[in-house]
């Protein structure tokens, strides 16, 4: 099979699809790799570490017609052209919020298969998981530059100082991205509240902690309560393949502090917190804006592509995730590696013009197909 891997085009997204390791896997089984010339340059990765690894350095229009195409972000408008049918795409796609791009991958009748709904059985996210911990982590890092006075915040140090209250991170959702927040907020010294519906995830991080983090059952009228007294939100709600549901409202953020700051995690999958879903992603050379409360403002961040900050950590966390798979998908063709592998299967969101993933099906308006009838 031959495998393309072109340099990511979106803005300030400095990740690349491939290390020299999952290069050389490929190789090793007989597959033909080729990497769009300076395509791991973000990442420092030269050309000359890919050919060493047994890659070949090519154009943007080499790797799009490969058979399979890995990459990191979802393509962009200027990348539909380049589809073809029966190209299998290997890539983070996000669709639910993204019919231009949907249409494009039914009408050319690719085969997409998306990173963040490959799932196995016990609801774990393999490959979304690397990246949700890498962003969650980041979340706080931002959050406190946000709360700086320099960046538009009330001027608050995230620990505190002897004497001085530390900084309250309020994180809704304790998943991956939830958790990862958690752990530098209160590395950072400050006092965190995690909020969940699911109650045995928030006992296991009682337990966890010994209540260090205070944990709160979700519901409209906790976390209302917990966005007001918060100096940092973070919004970290996660329903796989799907919209995410605005659990912070409008009327929540009104009575927010002036100069708190607000980190939605979620805004991929369109976002968890009202003004930031409403705003839409921001990119790394502007990542934050200002909302209007009633006693001021708020700093809102809502980056799209958090990782993508930190290119080198990511490309190498991602690629040791993806490689298992992509090398079965190279080896044995989509068709019997998703018959294989369940997890993967659940990764299909189109194939054949059609919609296989229930979230994207609901969101935009699409039949849904059965993938049981795909792999028979």
């Amino acid at each position: 099979m031959v495998v393309g891997v072109p340099k990511e085009i979106k803005a300030q997204e400095n990740r690349v699809g491939i290390t020299p390791a999952g290069v050389h896997a490929l190789a090793s089984a007989g597959h033909k790799v080729i990497v769009e010339k300076g395509a791991g340059l973000g990442s420092m990765i030269t050309d000359e570490e890919y050919v060493a690894a047994g890659a070949a350095i090519g154009t943007q229009k080499e790797c799009w017609d490969a058979d399979m195409v890995v990459k990191v972000k979802e393509p962009l408008a200027p990348e539909y052209e380049l589809f073809h049918e029966g190209l299998i795409l290997f890539t983070y796609l996000h669709l639910a919020p993204e019919p231009a791009l949907t249409k494009a991958l039914l009408d050319k009748k690719v085969v997409g298969i998306a990173y963040e709904t490959v799932q196995f059985d016990n609801g774990g996210l393999p490959l979304l998981a690397p990246m949700s911990e890498i962003a969650g982590r980041m979340s706080v890092q931002v959050g406190a530059q946000m709360l700086t006075k320099i960046e538009g915040g009330m001027g608050v140090l995230m620990g505190g100082t002897a004497g001085v209250q530390a900084a309250h991170v309020v994180i809704v959702g304790a998943g991956t991205v939830g958790l990862s927040a958690a752990k530098v907020a209160m590395g950072m010294g400050a006092r965190v509240t995690i909020i969940d519906s699911n109650l045995f995830r928030l006992r296991q991080i009682d337990d966890l902690y010994g209540g260090r983090i205070q944990t709160l059952a979700s519901n409209a009228f906790n976390i209302a309560a917990a966005v007001k007294e918060a100096d940092l939100v973070v919004g970290s709600v996660l329903i796989p393949g799907a919209l995410t549901p605005k659990l912070v409202t409008e009327e929540m953020v009104q009575e927010m502090k002036p100069g708190a700051a607000i980190v939605d995690v979620a805004i991929d999958q369109g976002g968890c917190i009202a003004p930031t879903a409403k705003h839409g992603a921001t990119y790394h050379d502007k990542p934050t804006f200002m909302h209007d409360v009633k006693r001021g403002q708020v700093v809102c961040y809502s980056v799209g592509n958090m990782p993508g900050a930190v290119a080198r950590t990511s490309t190498f966390t991602l690629t040791n995730a993806t490689m298992p798979y992509m090398v079965n998908l190279a080896n044995k063709g989509w068709v019997q590696a998703c018959k294989d592998d369940k997890a993967l299967a659940r990764g299909i969101n189109t194939c054949d013009g059609k919609v296989y993933f229930k979230g994207v099906a609901e969101a935009l308006g699409y039949k849904l197909e059965c993938t049981c009838e795909l792999l028979k």
